[in-house]
């Protein structure tokens, strides 16, 4: 018999809340109808974003191709991503968890953690009894089911949350810990990727518990700062804090677009490119970060992904520089005999705009004036809408449609517009709105 790794049954009570074929579920949520039917998401890209469970039923998953997914299950329900509506619901379903604890971290989209602890006197419940509340009232209020996960610490609550799906209540107390772990597969815990899975395999390393038991001294002297952390929640103890303020700083900005038809026009591959590049520095420049490093990758029609990067000679979020950058790297990686289906960027190595520091023979009214017009173009966008200004080099991708013939289908929420909307302007409300009228 194992010794518990702690004794108390919840030094903390962190809950995990895991939304269950979520994009897939919003659209059941919005359209009855489509309940107890094999529901998918993703038309406009081609291959599959979300499957709701009864399409998983027919062995459909995650990027799969949509010709493919006509074979497995011919009477599947494929649907546009209504990224709007989901954006809206998970708002909602923050909201109900914060009716029990202000303690929230918005962790995704579709995905919170909560601390619970020194809770149960004031809302008069015991922890397992404020999970079940809270699955059930985001059942009965948003007429969608989420896995819930119960534990001493987040990486164990993610362990409980994945444990029981669909709609899954799983506690783990201090006491049964290796209960969980004993056969839980190493490579799904929660911060272990391929390479520390295969690294720990070498070593006999193959199930959570396995990890759990090493020493201390062998954790130290093998794995870094974030693998040691991985190991003591394992073993209950709550490291990882429940981060409840909004991010602020990223490692790393990504933007990617797929387009129909695939194309192997220069000028038009670059023009999304350089929407992907504008809608990386909106974010950035919202953050008050300036990037010094820029990739850029091109995917073919067969899905073969070409990328170069380069670093910037002055961190900056202005497109009509990294456009410059971008130029350059471009003619490097396009090949007018390919067909390409998508383009991306990444912005990387970011400083404060506060800290930007300029070179002996840099001109600061360059750099200023770059940064006033930069404000007045954000100013117009949150007045009129995204990209009301945009850079030149964008247009052709501007004047043609994004998607086209059925990939083209409008998102429900996008069909029915309520008095005053625009395609840039919305109003917070997450259904399709057939009965507003």
């Amino acid at each position: 018999m194992h010794t518990p790794f702690i004794l108390s049954s919840f030094p903390r009570a962190i809950l995990h809340v895991d939304g269950d074929a979520f994009f897939a579920s919003c659209e059941q949520a919005v359209h009855p109808e489509y309940k107890g039917l094999p529901v998918i998401t993703g038309k406009e890209r081609g291959i599959v974003s979300a499957a709701s469970y009864e399409a998983k039923a027919y062995g459909v998953s995650r990027g799969v191709p949509l010709s493919e997914v006509k074979k497995l299950c011919p009477n599947a329900i494929i649907l546009p991503s209504d990224y709007e509506t989901y954006s809206l619901f998970s708002l909602r379903l923050y909201a109900i968890i914060r009716r029990f604890t202000s303690q929230v971290e918005e962790y995704s989209i579709d995905e919170a953690f909560a601390d619970l602890t020194g809770l149960r006197r004031t809302l008069r419940a015991s922890y397992e009894d404020m999970a079940g509340q809270i699955q059930k009232r985001i059942h009965k209020e948003l007429g969608i089911t989420v896995s819930v996960g119960l534990a001493p610490s987040k990486v164990l609550a993610k362990v409980a949350s994945k444990w029981k799906k669909p709609a899954g209540l799983t506690v783990i107390r201090g006491r049964n810990i290796h209960d969980y772990l004993e056969k839980y597969p190493v490579e799904k815990i929660w911060g272990i990727g391929s390479q520390t899975t295969t690294f720990l395999n070498k070593y006999g390393i193959k199930t959570a518990l396995q990890y759990a038991e090493q020493s201390e001294e062998w954790i130290s002297a093998q794995l870094s700062k974030p693998f040691q952390e991985i190991w003591r929640e394992l073993r209950g103890e709550s490291i990882l804090p429940v981060t409840t303020e909004p991010k602020d700083t990223y490692a790393s900005i990504g933007k990617s677009k797929t387009f129909t038809p695939s194309s192997s026009n220069k000028n038009y591959v670059f023009a999304q490119l350089a929407k992907n590049i504008e809608n990386a520095s909106i974010k950035a420049r919202r953050y008050g970060l300036l990037a010094k490093r820029l990739i850029i990758y091109l995917r073919t029609q067969d899905f073969r992904h070409t990328g170069v990067e380069a670093q910037l000679s002055r961190a900056s979020a202005f497109p009509n520089e990294l456009l410059v950058a971008a130029q350059n790297l471009f003619g490097q990686i396009f090949n007018e005999h390919e067909q390409y289906r998508a383009t991306g960027v990444v912005l990387m190595d970011f400083v404060s705009q506060d800290s930007l520091q300029l070179s002996l023979f840099e001109r600061p009214l360059t750099v200023n004036n770059l940064r006033a017009l930069y404000e007045a173009i954000d100013s117009l966008d949150a007045r009129f809408g995204k990209h009301t200004v945009f850079a030149g080099a964008a247009f052709p991708a501007y004047q043609t449609p994004t998607y086209v013939g059925d990939r083209a289908e409008l998102a429900g929420r996008k069909k029915h517009r309520i008095k005053g909307e625009t395609n840039r302007q919305r109003l917070s409300v997450p259904m399709i709105m057939k009965e507003v009228r």
